[in-house]
């Protein structure tokens, strides 16, 4: 009797994703998924619902993009028919980008929508027919209510970040979107915590979901966490002197208002930065 040995695929292989989206991954630098990836992709690729309770920074756009470009390479609709939902316009390219990239060997075009800037290049774009929207509530359901995004294509929807939009006021904006949506769909929302609102939207949104949630108690693995308690009139001094540390090479800093944004990015400029 002879005994044969099946190897386990390693990597992105073991999902068995067409070879463009294979090109795509490689083109991004991914090597070996994520938690998060190998928990949600089957079940996304299966067209179920998923549920992903998981930090900033774990990976998950991978996890809902894969899936959405593999059902629309197999898809034959006049787009767009996956929406993307995200809390800021920042989060919203930089979904769009990764996306786009995985993307990079298919015909699989994304167009991005957030407000802030002029209406007229979104609408030339969205006139394209781009197979996947990518946007934030307000200017969604703006363009949606002008006559100018269809939505009644979609065939997947995604909530990211889901609790970060409650925080910011979009949930009546949500709402409304998902009203215009086709009611079969699926629907994949991640979120780094569930208050009451956000598992109410879950509950009403979500068909027999796939859950899958990691550590979403503990802050993401990928990013050093530390706290400063500091008077407020020493706050810029030990900024600078986080800035001036060899390992910083470049930053991003938060402020409570504009007022306060204006003011630092002049104290900067003057302090050489």
């Amino acid at each position: 009797m002879t005994v044969s040995s099946i190897t386990p695929m390693t990597g992105f292989d073991r999902f068995e994703l067409p070879e463009p989206l294979l090109r795509g991954i490689r083109a991004v630098g991914f090597q070996n998924p994520r938690p998060i990836q190998i928990e949600t992709i089957p079940a996304g690729l299966e067209g179920r619902d998923v549920l992903g309770l998981a930090q900033t920074g774990t990976g998950k756009t991978a996890a809902f993009a894969l899936p959405l470009l593999h059902r629309l390479l197999k898809a034959h609709c006049k787009g767009p028919c996956a929406l993307v939902l995200a809390p800021t316009r920042e989060l919203a390219t930089q979904i769009a980008k990764e996306t786009q990239t995985l993307a990079k060997f298919t015909r699989i075009k994304t167009v991005t929508i957030y407000g802030g800037v002029s209406l007229r290049h979104q609408v030339s774009d969205l006139r394209q027919r781009p197979d996947i929207a990518v946007g934030c509530p307000g200017r969604v359901l703006d363009l949606f209510q002008q006559g100018i995004l269809h939505l009644d294509r979609i065939e997947a929807l995604v909530l990211d970040e889901a609790d970060h939009m409650f925080d910011m006021g979009f949930l009546p904006d949500i709402r409304r979107i998902l009203a215009a949506l086709p009611s079969q769909r699926q629907n994949l929302l991640f979120s780094a915590s569930m208050p009451n609102e956000i598992r109410g939207l879950a509950n009403n949104l979500l068909k027999n979901p796939h859950v899958v949630k990691l550590a979403n108690s503990a802050p993401a693995e990928t990013i050093d966490h530390a706290l400063y308690m500091v008077d407020e009139q020493r706050k810029l001094a030990l900024l600078k002197r986080v800035l001036a540390d060899d390992n910083c090479s470049s930053a991003i800093v938060f402020t409570r208002t504009k007022h306060r944004t204006r003011r630092l990015a002049e104290q900067l400029d003057k302090a050489g930065y």
